[in-house]
């Protein structure tokens, strides 16, 4: 019997709730751990998990038995269950709805991996917002803004 064989690298944008800056640097690094297992947890390849104190850039090797959708999903819900299981954010934490979900080739994979690894200095140049909407335009994913993510301007 034949197999199907692909790898399909896909890197997922997603924010904090409010856009809330509730990502502590003191247990964000436990977070992006348990993130990644969660990934492996779904027989998934975890490249990378990094983000800011208020959205959170993963990227991923995908197998085509699994939609993206659904893995976000577990991504969220589990790791919302985490932070909160362990009262590490102030107050109630959650994840905004939706994501963003792009794609990339296999020679891509060093420069995206460069990039969600320095974060914090990308971030000294830009803010999320701008960060995002040059990732839609980029993609050329077409988009209304009223149903993008909540800005904190």
């Amino acid at each position: 019997m034949a197999g199907t064989y692909s790898q399909i690298y896909i890197q997922v944008v997603f924010a904090v709730k409010g856009r809330e800056n509730l990502i502590g640097s003191e247990w964000k690094e436990e977070l992006h751990k348990y993130i990644a297992g969660i990934i492996r947890g779904k027989e998934q390849k975890s490249i990378i998990v990094n983000g800011m104190p208020d959205h959170l850039h993963v990227f991923i090797g995908l197998k085509p038995s699994v939609a993206v959708s659904d893995l976000v999903r577990d991504i969220k819900n589990n790791s919302t269950n985490f932070v909160n299981e362990r009262n590490l954010a102030k107050g109630r934490f959650c994840w905004q709805e939706g994501f963003g979900a792009f794609s990339y080739g296999h020679s891509q994979i060093e420069r995206v991996y460069s990039y969600i690894l320095n974060q914090e200095e990308h971030h000294k140049k830009r803010d999320f917002k701008e960060e995002y909407l040059e990732l839609l335009k980029r993609f050329d994913v077409k988009f209304e803004e009223r149903h993008l993510f909540e800005w904190i301007d």
